[in-house]
């Protein structure tokens, strides 16, 4: 039996590696966000789970309800956690006006919610990167 997968994470840069390592191989069909719960002690659970079958551009009522399903798992199974996102997609070209779109909505689903987060990364079919707030601030004052 194979031991999970259960880094430390208490930097952008930690939870980068962790990414990297989780989400392999590169190479996506469709826009698609993953969900990864880091527990109070730092350590992600072992389960990761994906999104998939996203509209091209965010929607306003399905961010609301994904928020939603995101404060009531937080709450079932490590309420002092926080969440690690990351939007996949095909191509290899760098961050794009839609990837800034999407981030922009799940940083603003979690805040809205009050939900603790780490920073946004970006899953192309050549690397994973991280997509900063400070990246998508026009996208969430223009909403």
């Amino acid at each position: 039996m194979t031991t999970p997968y259960r880094p430390t994470i208490l930097s952008q840069a930690d939870l980068t590696e962790a990414w990297r390592h989780l989400i392999r191989p590169l190479g996506f069909h469709r826009r698609s966000v993953w969900l990864l719960l880091i527990g109070a002690d730092d350590r992600p659970t072992p389960v990761l789970t994906e999104v998939t079958d996203l509209p091209d551009a965010p929607e306003a009522e399905a961010t609301d309800g994904f928020g939603h399903v995101l404060s009531e798992l937080l709450q079932q199974v490590d309420p002092g956690g926080r969440w690690a996102l990351l939007l996949s997609r095909p191509g290899a070209h760098p961050t794009d006006r839609l990837d800034r779109e999407w981030a922009a909505a799940l940083y603003d689903t979690l805040r809205s919610r009050g939900l603790r987060h780490d920073t946004v990364h970006l899953a192309t079919d050549e690397e994973i990167l991280p997509v900063p707030l400070d990246d998508v601030l026009g996208h969430l004052q223009a909403s």
